[in-house]
């Protein structure tokens, strides 16, 4: 299909006003499901009055925090346990643990430890985007070619060589995968954790509109959680086009 783009616009335009003739052809109430305009009015409104702001830059804030905690420990974490047999044996069940328990469920305890505010929330985004990068990590760096590991080792390279210029490089897509899928979730760790224990934020913008049953702006609320979600996944794809173009450069 040519031009995937174009018509995926195009969708989105039919969707909307498809969306727009029911709200008024069965006279659904704004309360229940407002209309796209009135989404549109609500969203408005709140980037004039400039309400919107302050609650946008807290979630970007936790999520940017809490990304690059979870980034980092879930790449560490996923380079030593792929170095060490023994140590993954042993740590490795606590790690899963870590994420079979539910995170909303963490919240209130996280909130007793560290207090309401950014902390928590910050604590809890980064819990869940740590387990994709390891798990990517490790299993990217176990799944290099025995022969090019066998030629590094013939040529004396230290095991810190090994791991910097041929696991890592080789192991590279998998990681971006994971950091794509990491993106993601972290946006939904903040959100998710300022519904709990936040006064700012979109998640607690949310549970705002929701007391003062204002749905259309519950609706714009959602509406930039999604768009900021698109934003940093085509921001994980630019990176990865980057950092893999090198790999797949025709020789000359």
């Amino acid at each position: 299909m040519k031009h995937p783009r174009l018509w995926a616009a195009v969708l989105l335009v039919v969707l909307l006003l498809a969306w727009e003739w029911s709200v008024q052809a069965f006279h659904f109430s704004a309360l229940v499901l407002p209309a796209p305009t009135g989404v549109a009015a609500a969203l408005w409104r709140a980037l004039v009055t400039g309400y919107l702001w302050p609650h946008l830059a807290q979630t970007v804030l936790e999520l940017v925090l809490g990304l690059t905690l979870g980034v980092g420990l879930g790449f560490a974490g996923g380079v030593l346990l792929g170095e060490s047999a023994a140590l993954r044996r042993v740590l490795m069940p606590y790690v899963v643990t870590s994420q079979v328990v539910p995170k909303l469920a963490l919240v209130p305890l996280f909130i007793v430890w560290f207090g309401f505010g950014t902390v928590p929330t910050v604590v809890i985004t980064a819990l869940i985007c740590f387990f994709p990068l390891l798990e990517n990590t490790l299993t990217g760096i176990a799944q290099v070619d025995a022969a090019r590991l066998e030629l590094f080792r013939m040529l004396g390279a230290t095991r810190w060589q090994t791991l910097w210029r041929l696991k890592v490089p080789a192991g590279l897509p998998a990681i971006l995968a994971g950091l794509r899928v990491a993106v993601v979730l972290a946006l939904v760790g903040a959100v998710v954790g300022e519904f709990v224990g936040a006064s700012q934020g979109l998640g607690a913008l949310i549970i705002a509109a929701q007391g003062s049953m204002d749905t259309p702006l519950m609706f714009a609320a959602l509406l930039v959680i999604t768009m900021l979600g698109l934003l940093l996944y085509e921001l994980t794809l630019l990176l990865e086009r980057r950092l893999l173009k090198p790999y797949f450069q025709p020789s000359n």
